[in-house]
């Protein structure tokens, strides 16, 4: 995969990641009546979810141009295992005093760490063709 090609996998990946989470943020909101819009804008999901998602894209660069693709699934795990990872942050999270229910905050937030994984490993095989020895 060339730059380029990485480059469009994490635009892309990265947008798909803003909707489904800003969707997300919207229906969780909506559906418990709650407002942590000061904690967790707009504009914060969609930077993470772009800047996650072309880290990503680099690191399948990265092994595409040290011709090793039999480490693609070992990168593939440690993507998830940082997913995983990344939920430490939220739990740990302390929000402001006048925030009502805080304990509905990682309900909200946790499953967004796991939104751009989810993206970029859906969208890999359209921009990444193995070439196979049959």
């Amino acid at each position: 995969m060339n730059f380029t090609k990485g480059l469009l996998l994490g635009l892309t990946s990265g947008i798909l990641s803003s909707a489904v989470c800003i969707t997300y943020n919207g229906i969780y909101s909506d559906a418990f009546r709650l407002d942590f819009s000061t904690v967790l804008t707009t504009t914060g999901i969609v930077l993470s979810s772009i800047l996650g998602c072309l880290l990503m894209a680099m690191g399948y660069v990265i092994i595409s141009k040290l011709k090793k693709p039999a480490l693609i699934p070992w990168l593939n795990i440690i993507y998830c295992i940082l997913s995983f990872v990344s939920i430490i942050g939220v739990l740990a999270f302390e929000l402001p005093l006048d925030v009502d229910y805080p304990e509905m905050f990682p309900g909200l937030a946790v499953p967004m760490h796991f939104f751009p994984t989810l993206s970029f490993l859906a969208l890999v095989p359209f921009f990444w063709k193995l070439k196979t020895s049959n």
